[in-house]
């Protein structure tokens, strides 16, 4: 595919009520590792490369600060800067220099429906996680984020036109965006709101899913929904409400696309009537977690 001047989804930063309840909670349950701190924030690595993938921060309430993608190059940031402005975004700051953990220089945007994206180069890399036993049973990097959206069409023109995303997918309910060989780094779901939907995060394999989710369970954390396989993106997937009520994921398996994918639209994905994954395993979304997948916004 051609090349998306988004490089690849690097992080989020979300706002957290109880900012040392939810470092204990996605350190010691969810299995990622704190690699640097600030005064009111907290940034976590993953089993992987990128300096931080999710980055905590101390709030009145819970809510998304920006989601982050790490680009090829400076020209990539002009790009995006220019890109923003004539296809209905909002350029919130830079290029300029990030003054967190991570470094790098960014270009901050708001897209039509507000959400917060921010784009950088030159960010620190560290080295992948060299414990094995660690490494086995770890999120490894976030693969994609889903945003609510009152107004897909109008979303995915922006990400197609602006960022050079490509539609990978098209459901009843949701349309899925790639901007690299994932299937899809976004997914734009219906719905009357422009929240957050949820955070996936990306595990070595369908083991480590399991045994991540037997950890959840283990520590009080019940599946919301799963374990089964996803259609679109065919990932194995199970989903927990975590503190604040963010809807997060652990994913793997997600399928690895380039321009000869066919891209697919609602008569293609649908199930038999009771079945809500491929596998014909899963039960249906908690009533729980349906109300959590629309409660969590963007800073105004």
């Amino acid at each position: 595919m051609p090349a998306s001047p988004a490089g690849q989804l690097r992080s989020i930063a979300i706002g957290v009520t109880d900012l040392d309840a939810a470092e204990r909670f996605y350190t010691g349950t969810w299995n990622l590792e704190s690699v640097a701190r600030t005064g009111d924030a907290v940034y976590l690595r993953g089993s992987g490369s990128f300096h931080h993938i999710l980055s905590l921060h101390r709030g009145d309430k819970p809510d998304v600060r920006n989601v982050t993608f790490s680009v090829a190059s400076a020209e990539d940031l002009d790009a995006i800067a220019a890109r923003t402005q004539a296809n209905g975004g909002k350029l919130v700051a830079g290029p300029q220099p990030v003054e967190e953990p991570g470094g790098g220089t960014a270009v901050t945007i708001a897209d039509p429906q507000g959400r917060v994206l921010r784009f950088v180069h030159g960010d620190e890399r560290l080295d992948a996680a060299a414990d094995d036993s660690r490494r086995r049973d770890a999120p490894e990097r976030i693969t994609h984020v889903v945003f609510n959206s009152s107004d897909v069409a109008v979303a995915q023109r922006f990400f197609e036109q602006a960022l050079g995303f490509c539609l990978s997918d098209r459901t009843k309910i949701m349309a899925f965006m790639r901007c690299n060989s994932d299937h899809h780094s976004i997914a734009l779901a219906d719905s009357d709101a422009d929240t957050l939907n949820h955070i996936a995060f990306v595990m070595p394999d369908l083991d480590a899913v399991m045994r991540g989710a037997g950890r959840m369970s283990d520590a009080g954390w019940p599946i919301e929904w799963g374990v089964g396989r996803h259609g679109p993106g065919n990932n194995v997937f199970s989903y927990f409400i975590g503190p604040d009520d963010f809807v997060i994921e652990y994913t793997a398996d997600v399928l690895q696309v380039d321009d000869s994918y066919k891209t697919g639209g609602p008569s293609d994905w649908t199930w038999p009537a009771g079945r809500f994954d491929q596998w014909g395993v899963s039960k249906p979304p908690s009533d729980r977690i349906k109300q959590a997948q629309k409660k969590i916004r963007f800073i105004e």
